[in-house]
């Protein structure tokens, strides 16, 4: 068994983020020693671990408890999580698309900036947009 600080370093998940995830339901709350302190076991570090490396691939949070819950269904097959693997990549590849626009954008402003208009072209485009 393991205090708060020790799961946070093992897991990699802040403290604050894990009493978080305790009060919203994302993982049950601890057994507690006798002074109320919070002891966790290798199992409840693991499926820390697992919520925080789902969370670094942008996963939302629901969709990150989503994928622990179907990874701790000894029954599950692959189809639930390929489903929310797909939705949440066409929603990285919209985002990519998005900021490509935006990279173009802020280009052809900077071009125009490069031009050596006296008056910033950048700055009116922005103030009138």
């Amino acid at each position: 068994m393991h205090a708060i600080g020790t799961a946070s370093r093992l897991s990699g998940v802040g403290i604050e983020t894990i009493r978080f995830y305790e009060r919203s339901g994302v993982i049950p709350r601890p057994a507690r020693a006798a002074n109320g302190r919070r002891l966790y076991t290798d199992a409840e570090i693991a499926r820390l671990r697992f919520l925080k490396k789902c969370r670094d691939l942008g996963f939302s949070l629901a969709e990150a408890r989503a994928l622990r819950e179907l990874s701790e269904n000894a029954g599950a097959d692959c189809a639930g999580a390929a489903a929310l693997a797909r939705a949440h990549r066409d929603k990285v590849r919209a985002r990519i698309a998005e900021l490509q626009r935006l990279d173009a954008a802020l280009g052809e402003l900077m071009q125009n900036c490069a031009d050596g208009n006296a008056a910033c072209p950048l700055l009116h485009a922005i103030a009138n947009a």
